[in-house]
């Protein structure tokens, strides 16, 4: 991939920062495959367990899966233990995915190696400036999910002039 000319502090900033983004990006397929999730899944499931529970809905928006798509991911992560449908008590024509306390203990031993090293690196930090690194990742993650919706929505735009199909997503 290209970058353009930049000069050699930023471009040694450059170099780690994608460097850094692509060990979190293995880390997080290794995570996915050592659960026997797809990444779509896996990326579902954090959801669901950071939020406590999504609808069927808002999972398929937050993914950018088809409704579909988002149904069979559902189904899978039900089938491999990790989250359950249920009625929503106040609408029971809404479902509602929860995540299954009891599976996600797998899901803990296969963070767990991350975690470790990262509380390592972390521990070599003082207290000033682990607040500025989580800072950093408080106004970072946005960032990015704005980044991710930009990029749908020049996917969309594409589709619309070509008339070319809406991919499903991993797994679909």
């Amino acid at each position: 991939m290209a970058t353009p000319a930049t000069p050699a502090g930023a471009a040694d900033e450059h170099v780690a920062f994608r460097q850094y983004l692509d060990a979190v990006g293995l880390q997080g397929l290794a995570g996915a495959e050592a659960a026997g999730l797809h990444t779509s899944e896996w990326y579902a499931l954090s959801l669901i367990t950071l939020e406590g529970s999504l609808t069927s809905g808002e999972l398929a928006t937050r993914t950018g899966l088809t409704t579909g798509a988002t149904t069979r991911l559902i189904d899978r992560l039900e089938r491999a233990g990790y989250a359950r449908r249920v009625a929503d008590p106040a609408d029971r024509r809404r479902v509602i995915v929860e995540p299954v306390p009891e599976g996600l203990g797998r899901i803990e031993d296969v963070l767990a190696p991350a975690r470790r090293r990262i509380a390592e690196v972390l521990a070599r930090y003082t207290p000033d400036q682990r607040a500025l690194l989580f800072d950093y990742f408080r106004q970072a993650a946005p960032a990015f999910r704005a980044a991710t919706e930009e990029i749908r929505a020049g996917q969309a735009q594409r589709r619309g002039r070509s008339g070319g199909p809406r991919r499903g997503g991993a797994g679909a």
